[in-house]
């Protein structure tokens, strides 16, 4: 079991909302009312991990591990919203958000194959690490930039936890999950050729509340996230092949073969999809790549 090991781990590290968030420092004028709004946005963003560990906990019934891995990884991912109420409860009131705002972006997501899933979260985490780290540099008040830096580090690890699960599917379910992986990661280092954000929280998730069947859409401001993006922290074309070298790097090591571009990715997930086709005939694996949509 991976989960005794992770819980030590997560547990040495863990940082206090009272002791280790230097809340003295703030300086009223150096938060604006644009950073503050999109801090109330985060803070909802990050509640949807109750929606997220519904599913997890769902899908993945046949694995206790794993299941009891949502533990640490819910509590943490929640204390990441409560940690920014806090900053709006104490410096800007008016912005906290309310019990129903927070309960919007709570809603069943359709049960999808668990091993795509973990991937994509994996990817999810190295993500939300990049725009964390970019939300750091781009606020101005001290006390906001230390939160943001302090998540960012949190997501590392959340991302380094889901790898050693992978790991093991892999150990576990062989071609099937290089396949996955493979599936998965050429979608998510493939932003540049979207309209949109590829983050869990920007994904549909659910056919029948279509189009309002992603986090974002259920947001006080649903497009939020884009201009949070691209105008404010200026999450531009470095930052994103930041993103897309982190997914390659870590596939490589995963699968024990380099992969300089999506393109080596994909390739790769061709081979898996074709081995996996030939080993079962009947089952008809599809090749094309995952959509997000």
């Amino acid at each position: 079991m991976l989960y005794p090991e992770l819980f030590k781990q997560l547990e040495a590290v863990r940082w206090s909302m009272d002791t280790d968030i230097p809340w003295a420092r703030f300086q009223p004028e150096l938060l604006t009312e644009e950073q503050a709004q999109t801090i109330k946005m985060n803070a909802i963003t990050e509640w949807a991990a109750l929606p997220a560990t519904e599913m997890f906990l769902r899908d993945n019934r046949g694995d206790s591990d794993f299941s009891a891995f949502m533990s640490v990884w819910f509590f943490e991912e929640q204390k990441h919203s409560l940690v920014l109420m806090e900053y709006l409860r104490r410096f800007r009131p008016d912005l906290v958000p309310s019990e129903e705002e927070l309960h919007a972006v709570r809603f069943e997501f359709d049960p999808a194959p668990a091993l795509e899933t973990l991937m994509l979260h994996f990817c999810g985490e190295i993500r939300l690490n990049h725009w964390y780290r970019r939300a750091a540099e781009w606020h101005t008040e001290p006390v906001i930039k230390a939160i943001y830096e302090t998540l960012a580090r949190d997501e590392a690890r959340h991302g380094g936890a889901y790898l050693r699960y992978m790991k093991r599917a892999m150990t576990k379910f062989g071609d099937e999950a290089r396949a996955a992986f493979a599936k998965v990661g050429v979608l998510m280092a493939s932003a540049r050729r979207t309209a949109q954000a590829l983050h869990p929280t920007n994904l549909h998730v659910n056919v029948s509340l279509f189009p309002r069947d992603t986090i974002q859409s259920r947001l006080p401001n649903p497009e939020w996230l884009e201009q949070w993006l691209d105008k404010q922290i200026q999450f531009d074309t470095v930052w994103e092949n930041k993103v897309v070298e982190r997914i390659l790097h870590n596939m490589s090591l995963l699968m024990e073969r380099s992969f300089t571009s999506v393109q080596e990715l994909n390739r790769f997930r061709k081979e898996m999809a074709a081995r996996l086709a030939a080993a079962n005939p009947a089952a008809g694996v599809a090749t094309g790549p995952v959509s997000a949509g």
